[in-house]
């Protein structure tokens, strides 16, 4: 999409940050640490024209994101209240029925939503599994949505599977950089990740993948987690950025909160490096007001999670996220 605003001359822009040249093979994590480390209006200011150059200005996506499968998850990982590692209260389900699912997807639809997302709580799917998530797909593409989906790891011949079924997303979050992952999840390695996003990549299916930000990780860990990102080739399609919601019972449920400017630059850096990708609102909105929320879409985030709920956790109602974008005269997608 194109914009009346054309990018200015960044040898013009005071403090402006080096970029890789379009024929560049990666962004350095040095040069991702000195986009944070500009002055926060400057990098806020660049991540808007940044945003209209490849986006239509004020214009927002919206998914919905149903788990499918609840609890019992047999990764260690550290934020998550579905592990079965954490003593969180959380009671573990079985796969929903198919025709539950297709209701929460036309449920969602009515509100507004283009995307539906379905999160298993899987360190992988078994066998037995993957027809029914492969009917989930071609069900609720039958109604019109985009579909996305999360199950844990996959395989080559999984990722395939889904693909024939007509997947149009697969999220699986690289979390944090690669030097402070040891210190969130220990059942399963950075590489694993990176292998599953090939996989599903190969099998022709849309990369949603982006991370967590507030697990007690640094400036400079975040800085190596969206160079990572964007150095995928190529940069997800789709990159959900989340704010850590602590859960109690959880390694994590004590860590101090980011500051909340820190995630509007982590928003702004997301969208500097990775121009054509949606910058996804995710997981913590429900703690942000309405100021904080205004301020990561002028940093350049277009999608959201819609709705009450991600997976377990809580999530703006649909009516306060409408009178928001009301509000801000911002319009959804597809609408």
């Amino acid at each position: 999409m194109t914009s009346t605003i054309s990018m200015p001359d960044r040898s013009l822009m005071k403090n402006a940050s080096p970029q890789p040249e379009p024929s560049a093979a990666a962004w350095r994590v040095a040069d991702v640490e000195a986009l944070f480390a500009q002055p926060f209006m400057d990098l806020v200011f660049q991540a808007q024209q940044v945003h209209r150059e490849h986006f239509e200005a004020g214009v927002v996506q919206l998914s919905t994101l149903l788990s499918v499968k609840t609890g019992g998850c047999a990764e260690d990982c550290g934020y998550c209240s579905q592990s079965a590692h954490h003593e969180t209260g959380l009671k573990a389900s079985k796969l929903m029925p198919i025709d539950d699912v297709i209701a929460a997807a036309r449920a969602a639809q009515q509100q507004g939503a283009t995307r539906f997302c379905m999160g298993a709580a899987w360190r992988s799917p078994k066998a037995r599994d993957m027809e029914r998530v492969a009917e989930m797909i071609r069900e609720v593409k039958a109604l019109g949505l985009e579909t996305c989906m999360t199950l844990g790891m996959l395989d080559a011949d999984q990722a395939q599977t889904l693909g024939h079924a007509g997947l149009d997303y697969y999220n699986h979050n690289l979390d944090t950089a690669e030097a402070y992952y040891g210190a969130v999840v220990s059942t399963r390695s950075y590489q694993d990740r990176l292998d599953t996003l090939h996989n599903v990549r190969k099998a022709g299916i849309n990369v949603c993948s982006g991370g967590i930000v507030g697990m007690g990780e640094t400036r400079a860990h975040r800085a190596a987690l969206i160079a990572e990102l964007a150095n995928l080739d190529p940069a997800p399609e789709s990159v959900p950025i989340n704010n850590l919601v602590p859960i109690p019972g959880t390694p994590l449920a004590g860590v101090q909160a980011i500051d909340p400017f820190e995630f509007v630059r982590t928003i702004a850096v997301a969208r500097i490096t990775m121009p054509r990708s949606y910058v996804r609102l995710s997981a913590g909105r429900e703690k942000m007001d309405d100021a904080l929320q205004a301020l990561c879409f002028l940093a350049g985030a277009n999608s959201i999670f819609y709705g009450d709920h991600l997976l377990t956790t809580a999530n703006p109602g649909t009516s306060r996220d409408r009178s928001l974008l009301e509000r801000l005269d911002m319009r959804i997608e597809g609408r």
